[in-house]
């Protein structure tokens, strides 16, 4: 069970870097917001069913050729260590996730200048969807999960992050 949320918990950082990655109007006009060091604030968080990571920093840094990298350092529930990367882009393509043993893929699909909509998939198979929004003051950002965890258990998971 434990290792199933580690999973889960990884996962969800995963998504949340997508979600980071993708702000195709806003790279245009200027400043990306989702550029820039995120941090989970749990307190105003809500892991259904859980439980939630202990501590979760996501590092975007922007290449002239619209691709992200992406850097997630944290500590699971368990105290154990999260860090993954991945590279992406903006075309709605599933991208190589490293580092995460519950997803392999991620595609990732702009839906408004501040909205980001993600599948993550495991073996081929969509696992959990993300919405991501970023309020206008680009500030926090909010990601609403949903799908099925490593054990087939429903999730329904609400992740705020403070850009630092």
């Amino acid at each position: 069970m434990r290792a199933t949320w580690r999973k889960l918990a990884l996962g969800i950082a995963f998504t949340a870097v997508c979600a980071l990655a993708l702000n195709v109007s806003a790279a245009a006009q200027g400043t990306d917001p989702f550029v820039g060091t995120w941090k989970v604030d749990l307190a105003k968080s809500t892991y259904k069913p859980g439980p939630a990571p202990k501590s979760l920093t996501v590092d975007i840094t922007a290449a002239a050729d619209k691709t992200f990298k992406v850097a997630v350092d944290g500590v699971d529930a368990e105290g154990k260590p999260i860090k993954a990367g991945y590279t992406a882009t903006r075309d709605g393509k599933d991208v190589p996730v490293t580092g995460s043993p519950a997803f392999d893929t991620a595609a990732l699909t702009q839906t408004g200048p501040n909205d980001v909509s993600i599948v993550y998939k495991k073996g081929g198979k969509p696992a959990v969807t993300a919405k991501a929004s970023v309020a206008k003051d680009g500030k926090t950002m909010t990601v609403n999960y949903t799908g099925t965890d490593p054990k087939g258990q429903a999730i329904n998971n609400v992740v705020l992050y403070v850009k630092q």
